[in-house]
């Protein structure tokens, strides 16, 4: 090395000899890279195109249809392996036996009897070609017919695909061929036949490209439905194709994803599997290990999940439920409101639009407490269900009119005159009674001239201190939630963002955070008003179309004479809830059996306890069986060739000689025993019952949530 820096001429040890300096070449621009510095590369659309393509047969309710392949109805007889393969070596042994018999004479001559008659005597002579010819053809046709028939009688079929090079070969499937264009939904053939053919282009294009997911052909699936049905117009949706490509009609959050997803999603069918359904005698033959998925055409009888804590309702069933949904409203099909503890792990909050933190200062949007509405008598209804609703009688006759009467009797003359219901301190001082408030109300409603709603307050003012006055448990539950942690929640003034229920009228992703520490009564307040707010809302929508959920992590308190009313409205709005419960003991007991009524689909986790058992084994009823009772009788051999005989069948079947006495007969038993539920389900595990919005039903399957 020079002093400035530059390297000499001379050789070095690998080359001695010094080499003339070249002339100074232009260095090569390096090319443009195709993906910015430090980016993933771009995935090709194979993995999509073949998402998309895959089969999805029609199956039963709650099978997995991605990819699934029907099983029949019966379970095939499945011979034991050492009966299999004894019977196989014994009938080889026949066939070589009379083949031996045949060939060496002992039988006679009558078997060539048929070659004689058909071959000309000519042809019989010895030493000639012929002759030879067609006698080997006919030993070798005897051979055959021989070996087909031991091979039927020995069942050689069924040994070469159990133990022969079928069952040897564990290779995928070869792929299949893409099918032709006008049956490949990668090419969008409802595009094209509508004469959308530029945006079918552009479409196909991204998807080969890699640049379409399964939310964004669930939502330009979704919204090519809305042109179908005159919702859109053709050229607004053509239009946004053509410019934004797959990324057209974003979900008003602008997500085309969820940040992570933590089970398998078929986003064609709406499903999303929970598990595998168990290989147990119990569960019926088609579901025996095929995987377990619950979508919007069975969430909409709703779902009860009963189980301890610690049996997986959060982790297995809830937040997979919420994902899927909130997927679905990323694909503008569904709108979901999630309602849990803070911290139950229901999944981050960049998954959601709306996260209401109750209690938590730095909560960005407020509940509201009335809903959205306008109308008093509405709003009395939601707000007396979600105070006193579990005081009310547990009869499933009874309801909580006389409190929604007196809260009419409150909100009708305070938005009168001060055009918004009141806050929770307002409501608090009407509701004891005191007498400045009253009066200051009393003077506002008569200087507007609301003579009616005069009548109203004095009809109020009458009943109070009454012995049957329920204006006092009314205040003392009002009083839970007026409360410093609360005080900057449920807002009337127009100061904060409250959520309302109402706007579950478009794909909105909702979780509402409750205070469970140190606040379980306010908590339990707060879930019943979700839930009635819920069922007010969803059946006073004007698009139905979408599916709309709710999802409530504990429904401790939550199940009123009301609720269980309510949930048996769902169905016909499009909507449905799912409630888990550490047990039915959580629910007053006259309103056991109607909630179990009222949900299509039930599940039972392991750990239950066997009076909760029982409730689920009642509702799922009775079925008819086959039952076997058998006899075996030892068979003795006096003889030694009978007990030669008796010794060959036992090296070839395992077991002695018996003589057996069969008697079956039609008895009728529960599908699941109480006993079976509270001691036969293995941990992780758990017996789901499912009826979807059609009525198609499936019994009570043993399901693995963990496979």
């Amino acid at each position: 090395m020079d002093s400035d820096g530059t390297r000499d001429a001379r050789g070095t040890h690998a080359n001695p000899v010094p080499r003339p300096a070249a002339p100074p070449e232009r260095p090569a621009v390096p090319p443009k890279p195709a993906t910015a510095p430090g980016a993933p590369p771009r995935p090709d659309g194979s993995a999509f195109l073949t998402w998309l393509r895959t089969p999805r047969p029609p199956a039963a309710p709650g099978v997995w249809r991605f990819g699934h392949r029907p099983r029949p109805q019966e379970e095939p007889e499945r011979i034991p392996a050492r009966q299999l393969l004894g019977g196989a070596l014994i009938s080889f042994l026949v066939g070589w036996l009379v083949w031996s018999l045949l060939w060496n004479g002992y039988l006679g001559g009558w078997w060539l009897l048929p070659l004689y008659a058909m071959i000309p005597r000519s042809w019989a002579a010895p030493h000639t070609f012929a002759a030879v010819v067609v006698v080997y053809a006919y030993y070798l046709l005897i051979a055959l017919v021989i070996m087909v028939a031991v091979a039927r009688l020995g069942r050689w079929g069924e040994v070469w695909r159990r133990y022969g090079p079928p069952a040897w070969s564990r290779t995928a499937p070869a792929p299949e061929r893409p099918p032709a264009p006008e049956h490949d939904p990668a090419e969008w053939p409802a595009l094209r036949a509508a004469g959308a053919h530029e945006a079918a282009e552009r479409l196909a294009a991204e998807a080969r490209a890699g640049l379409m997911r399964d939310v964004d052909h669930a939502r330009l699936t979704r919204a090519w439905q809305g042109v179908r049905d005159g919702t859109h117009s053709l050229a607004a949706f053509t239009g946004a194709v053509l410019r934004d490509g797959a990324a057209a009609c974003l979900h008003p959050s602008g997500a085309r994803d969820l940040p992570a997803r933590h089970v398998p999603h078929d986003l064609l069918t709406g499903q999303v599997r929970l598990g595998t359904t168990a290989d147990d005698p119990r569960n019926p033959y088609p579901y025996r290990g095929t995987g377990l998925a619950l979508g919007p055409e069975l969430l909409g009888t709703s779902l009860l999940a009963v189980g301890p804590a610690g049996s997986g309702k959060t982790g297995s069933v809830v937040r997979p439920l919420a994902e899927s949904l909130c997927l679905q409203a990323l694909a503008g099909r569904a709108c979901v409101v999630v309602v849990g503890a803070a911290g139950a792990g229901l999944g981050p909050a960049d998954a959601y639009d709306v996260v209401v933190r109750i209690g938590n200062p730095d909560s960005e949007y407020d509940l509201d407490l009335y809903g959205g509405t306008t109308d008093p008598d509405e709003a009395a209804a939601v707000l007396a269900e979600a105070l006193v609703g579990d005081l009310a009688d547990p009869h499933p006759g009874s309801d909580s009119r006389r409190s929604t009467t007196v809260l009419a009797q409150l909100l009708g003359p305070f938005r009168a005159v001060h055009g918004r219901f009141p806050s929770v301190p307002e409501l608090r001082q009407l509701l004891d009674g005191a007498p400045g408030p009253l009066a200051a109300l009393r003077e506002a409603l008569h200087q507007a001239g609301q003579e009616s709603l005069l009548r109203e307050l004095d009809a109020r003012q009458r009943q109070l201190g009454h012995p049957g006055d329920v204006a006092a448990v009314l205040a003392d539950r009002v009083a839970l939630l007026d409360r410093p942690a609360f005080a900057s929640f449920f807002d009337t003034s127009g100061r904060s963002r409250p959520f309302s229920l109402r706007a579950l009228d478009h794909p909105v992703r909702v979780r509402v955070d409750l205070p469970e520490r140190g606040h379980a009564d306010a908590s339990r307040i707060l879930a019943r008003l979700v839930l009635a707010q819920f069922a007010a809302s969803v059946a006073v929508r004007e698009d139905r179309s979408l599916f709309a959920c709710l999802i409530l992590d504990d429904a401790t308190g939550v199940v009123t004479p009301e609720a269980v009313r309510a949930v048996q409205r769902l169905r016909s709005a499009n909507a449905g809830v799912v409630l888990t419960l550490r047990t039915l003991d959580d629910v007053p007991r006259p309103l056991r059996g109607p909630l179990l009524g009222a949900t299509g689909c039930r599940m039972a986790l392991s750990g239950l306890t066997p009076w909760d058992g029982q409730d689920f084994a009642e509702v799922w009823g009775k079925e008819w069986t086959e039952t076997r009772d058998v006899t075996d009788r030892q068979i003795i051999a006096e003889t030694p060739a009978g007990k030669a005989v008796h010794m060959l069948r036992r090296v070839i079947t395992g077991k002695a000689p018996t003589a057996r006495a069969v008697t079956v007969r039609q008895v009728e038993r529960e599908r699941w025993s109480a006993s079976e539920l509270a001691h036969a389900v293995p941990p992780g595990h758990a017996v789901l019952s499912l009826t979807d919005v059609r009525g198609e039903h499936a019994p009570p399957l043993l399901v693995d949530l963990r496979g």
